[in-house]
């Protein structure tokens, strides 16, 4: 049985950006995670352990967050790679990560990077 697993909307304080301001001050993030895992032995079983405890993937992208980087690319690139390391049932992972009032010199909600694996 395949079957999703989502964390929305986790919010993040964090200092990513090119711009030299922007790595200083930071900005406010949002990470959307879908991760695909065969649950059917914690449908039946009604155990932690046959599933995947959110408590720990929430974990993995706080410590990944708080990483500086230039690029939410690079950020959304490492969040993806720890989620495949760290949880190797995990069969496939969309990782997106937004960056709120980004520094454009317009009035935009997000700027928004979706990967999958």
């Amino acid at each position: 049985m395949q079957t999703e697993i989502r964390l929305d909307a986790m919010r993040f304080y964090a200092h990513h950006g090119v711009m030299e301001q922007e790595q200083i001050v930071g900005n406010w993030f949002v990470a959307d995670l879908s991760l695909q895992v065969d649950l059917s032995q914690a449908v039946e079983s009604d155990s932690i352990e046959d599933t995947l405890h959110y408590g720990h993937i929430y974990e993995a992208v706080k410590e990944e967050m708080s990483i500086p980087s230039k690029l939410i690319e690079h950020v959304a690139g490492r969040i993806l790679r720890r989620i495949r390391r760290d949880f190797p049932q995990v069969s496939g992972v969309t990782v997106s990560l937004s960056k709120l009032n980004p520094p454009v010199g317009a009035d935009i909600h997000s700027a928004t990077i979706i990967l999958r694996d």
